[in-house]
């Protein structure tokens, strides 16, 4: 174990905390690492919608770039920010124990819920789905990363902002303000954290597969295949989950229109062994079922 495994990792407190969790269970184990942090484009570009800077994957890019020129060994995200088609050369090497799935609505007061309100995010994804059932709001962008975000909403007079509740628990920022959004479903991946390496690189391959959580990886696989097959490479409002219980997975999926009026969704159980294919299947079933006009319609709209 003499090699010093190379941590390639975005700047932002959450995502070094993520890089800080991956190093600690790696030196547990015995091996040396080394953090290298750097900045992605999608923390340095905070004045466009992240749709618009049409750029998949725009918060792995850079350290796609650091692991294909040789300058980190392996690279910790977000899984739910990770194209689902990895660049040549990189792959999937360990997907660690999900926490928290679900999305959370920091509020300054709920009384606007039942008139008129502003909410923050940042995501197509939450946009739809909170226009969905509150039709008569407004939602305003709102980028930047957790810390950020906060900060601009207690800057600004919205009466709410949306985030993911693990990224605020695991830097210990989640206030006391805040509303479990159950309703709403998680992206693909919610919660999970993906560590990627080099193909040919079999000593941290080897090293990450002793992280690897079997049915966080079964979960968050069938919710990435359902996204890949709905979208085909362009950003859309979906939504996705699977859970694993004992000897079955339970999924629901869905695809909202980007002003949240139209919705297709899909709930479905099936014994865990039959999970492979799963998440294409019943994305097919929603494409069959109409969803495919309405993603033609998205992405003519998002392309225009």
């Amino acid at each position: 174990m003499s090699k010093t495994i190379r941590i390639g990792t975005r700047d932002s407190e959450l995502a070094l905390w993520q890089a800080h969790t991956v190093q600690h269970k790696l030196e547990a184990l015995g091996y040396k690492t080394a953090l290298m942090p750097v900045k992605s484009t999608g923390d340095l570009v905070l004045d466009k919608p992240l749709y618009e800077l049409g750029i998949t994957g725009i918060f792995t890019k850079t350290l796609d770039v650091a692991m294909l020129q040789g300058t980190v060994d392996i690279a910790v995200h977000s899984m739910k920010d990770v194209p689902t088609m990895l660049p040549k050369g990189i792959v999937e090497a360990a997907v660690l124990k999900r926490a928290n799935v679900q999305d959370i609505l920091v509020h300054k007061g709920t009384d606007f819920l039942a008139a008129n309100g502003t909410i923050a995010t940042g995501s197509l994804r939450r946009k739809a789905q909170w226009l969905h059932k509150y039709p008569t709001h407004e939602v305003v962008d709102l980028r930047g990363n957790v810390n950020t975000r906060m900060q601009k909403l207690e800057d600004n007079d919205w009466n709410g902002a949306i985030f993911a509740a693990a990224g605020l628990e695991r830097i210990n920022l989640k206030p006391e303000a805040y509303i479990d959004l159950d309703w709403m479903i998680p992206a693909p991946a919610q919660g999970a954290m993906l560590v990627v390496a080099m193909e040919g690189d079999a000593f941290c391959r080897e090293a990450l597969a002793k992280l690897n959580h079997q049915e966080t990886e079964i979960a968050v696989h069938i919710e990435r295949e359902f996204l890949r097959t709905l979208e085909g490479g362009c950003t859309a409002p979906i939504g996705a989950l699977a859970k694993v219980r004992e000897d079955e997975v339970d999924f629901e999926g869905a695809l909202f229109s980007l002003d949240g009026k139209q919705k297709f969704t899909i709930k479905k159980t099936i014994p865990i062994a039959n999970h492979k294919g799963f998440g294409k299947q019943c994305a097919l079933e929603l494409l069959n079922d109409g969803a495919a006009d309405l993603m033609k319609e998205i992405k003519a709209t998002l392309n225009s």
